[in-house]
């Protein structure tokens, strides 16, 4: 027998902004790190562009500062589950750099470096058109070096672990050449509102 205004628990909303299998981590940012964390001083760091490119380029961190800067208002998502949403970035785009370098027309791919090693394999189209960033503050802060300060790749829109923390080249290819995490078994892409986590997904 049905009960007049008996309606049940209410559902939870679910955030929108949320990937499938992802959580809202709040305020708190995890810090999830393969390797050592380095200490960079900024007049020690230097980010070069080279590979398929018209014009290899370094630049130091006053060069780069000196650069158009960008800001990223939006959400981030690590392939761990956890998301981070509504959270602030400023640096400068990846478009800005490339625009500068010219990438050479048989470019499809990148392969980004950091200073411990760490590689991280991206399609050129995944990094262009507004899509990536240097970034040097959080939430209007300086970036914290366990999460890739001085500059990390900020690549928003795929599993964090493309936006490899203390980057310091980035190097234009004709094929796709896999990074770490790609090696040992995560996904080539890392779309997380396709649940790419792993090779196969």
């Amino acid at each position: 027998m049905a009960t007049r205004g008996f309606v049940g628990r209410r559902r939870t909303e679910r955030d929108p902004r949320l990937p499938p299998g992802q959580y809202d981590t709040g305020t708190d940012w995890p810090v999830l790190t393969a390797e050592a964390t380095p200490r960079i001083a900024p007049e020690n760091w230097s980010f070069t562009l080279n590979g398929l490119v018209a014009t290899p380029t370094t630049w130091t961190w006053d060069e780069v500062h000196a650069l158009p800067a960008s800001r990223y208002d939006g959400d981030i998502h690590c392939v761990t589950t956890w998301s981070l949403l509504g959270t602030s970035f400023e640096g400068v785009s990846l478009d800005t750099l490339l625009d500068i370098a010219g990438p050479s027309p048989q470019a499809t791919h990148i392969l980004a470096r950091a200073k411990t090693g760490y590689t991280t394999n991206l399609p050129l189209e995944h990094v262009t058109g507004g899509k990536a960033w240097l970034v040097w503050t959080h939430e209007g802060r300086p970036l914290p070096v366990d999460h890739g300060g001085p500059v990390r790749l900020l690549v928003p829109h795929l599993y964090f672990w493309k936006s490899a923390k203390w980057v310091t080249s980035i190097t234009l290819l004709d094929h796709e050449e896999q990074g770490f995490w790609e090696r040992n078994g995560y996904h080539d892409l890392g779309d997380p509102w396709r649940e790419q986590r792993y090779t196969g997904d």
